[in-house]
């Protein structure tokens, strides 16, 4: 039992509450009966990313002790947004939106978790048919003034901000969802801590054993200050290019790399402890420590053999013979700020130190990016670990970040 709870509460923030995990657990055992393990997701983009990952390495460790996952995509719930976080009402998707993005979340989910320990539900299956009489009866159960305990609700009250009806509903749907599938844990990232007590709060009152919550943290980005999101670019997707999948994953800062590595990684806790150790006691370079991470996330997304050739492309790449080991290495604060390809090339290049000299370099394809041609002067890099550059045919820099 102590084993199995390190595993499932690795990488967890908060355990509401740790001894009624332990004695669902328990009692699972004694009975035979596989806890029911749930998680939402909106489908709100079409894609995942390795932030969502992270949940969804919480339930495969739940399936890998034998209970029964709970993949719900929020078809209903997306069509009126999470508030959680936000400063002003989402934007409503359509029910075409939401059920292309739903289409594909099925289609990725199953890199991670075991088609035949996963029950995917949409929680239209019984939100849409609420009658006006059940759903006055869950809203009687929240007050506006714990709604306004929410620091987001909140500070947009307290702003004169506007706050729809219709989104202090959706903590209450989701807490009805795990009534609905009859819950006894919910995963969610740490800014979903009021909608998942919601649900404990539900399901005492329609006659259910509270389920337990288990809350992660959200996946901080590559550049290693904002939580991870395809707005800030900062993101690595599930379905993009494998090379693309370990350039973005070498690209992160080494302190970074290791909390990758417990939030992401399958590597035991025990081999993680020795792996810090390694690191510290210079018996394991971190360059050698990102390659295996990143070839293990590229292979969990595109099979085993994607992720060696990445590795030998990357090797390939920065051999000592083409990228050298002594490269002029400079700090990221001499771009003050600037990340546009034009600019950072002109700041740190001897042979081309203005901007229009820069950018014509780059547009007849006279610079190469961590061992890639880029030819758009405007591209960002991310400002995080390691940018190699190769500028013209004789410099050779490295940017650090962090």
């Amino acid at each position: 039992m102590e084993e199995i709870l390190k595993s499932l509460k690795r990488g967890v923030v908060e355990v509401i509450s740790g001894e009624e995990l332990e004695r669902k657990l328990e009692r699972s055992r004694k009975e035979g009966r596989p806890l029911r393990v749930k998680a939402g997701f909106d489908p709100t983009a079409p894609d995942l990313h390795l932030g969502h990952t992270v949940l969804i390495q919480k339930l495969r460790h739940f399936q890998e002790a034998g209970h029964q996952v709970v993949f719900l995509i929020g078809d209903f719930t997306g069509m009126i947004g999470d508030p959680s976080g936000k400063t002003e009402t989402r934007k409503a998707l359509t029910r075409e939106d939401v059920e292309r993005n739903a289409a594909t979340y099925k289609e990725q989910i199953f890199k991670i978790l075991d088609p035949e320990k996963t029950e995917v539900r949409f929680n239209s299956e019984w939100l849409s048919g609420l009658s006006i009489e059940e759903m006055v009866r869950i809203a009687a159960q929240m007050t506006v003034a714990r709604m306004l305990e929410r620091d987001d609700f909140r500070k947009r009250y307290e702003g004169e901000r506007p706050i729809s009806i219709h989104e202090f509903l959706y903590p209450l749907f989701q807490g009805y969802d795990s009534v609905a599938l009859r819950a006894d844990v919910e995963f969610g990232g740490t800014d979903q801590k009021f909608n998942l007590l919601v649900g404990r709060d539900l399901q005492r009152v329609y006659g259910q054993e509270a389920q337990v919550v288990m809350t992660t943290p959200l996946l901080v980005g590559l550049d290693g200050v904002n939580k991870m999101s395809k707005s800030l670019g900062n993101y690595v997707g599930i379905t993009e290019a494998p090379e693309t999948i370990f350039g973005k994953m070498m690209s992160i800062s080494d302190e970074l790399m290791l909390t990758y590595y417990e939030l992401l990684s399958d590597v035991s806790m025990s081999r993680l402890e020795v792996l810090k150790k390694e690191i510290r006691d210079g018996a394991l370079h971190p360059m050698d420590a990102k390659i295996s991470l990143a070839e293990e996330i590229t292979a969990r997304f595109h099979g085993p053999k994607a992720g060696r050739d990445a590795v030998e492309g990357f090797r390939r790449r920065f051999s000592g013979r083409e990228f050298p080991e002594d490269a002029r290495r400079v700090p990221g604060t001499v771009l003050g700020g600037r990340t546009d390809l034009a600019s950072v090339v002109s700041k740190i290049s001897a042979s081309f130190s203005s901007r229009s000299a820069a950018r014509r370099l780059i547009e007849q394809g006279g610079l190469e990016v961590n061992g890639e041609k880029a030819s758009d002067p405007a591209r960002e890099i991310v400002p995080a670990g390691e940018i190699r550059l190769k500028i013209g045919k004789k410099e050779f820099v490295i940017v650090t970040f962090g």
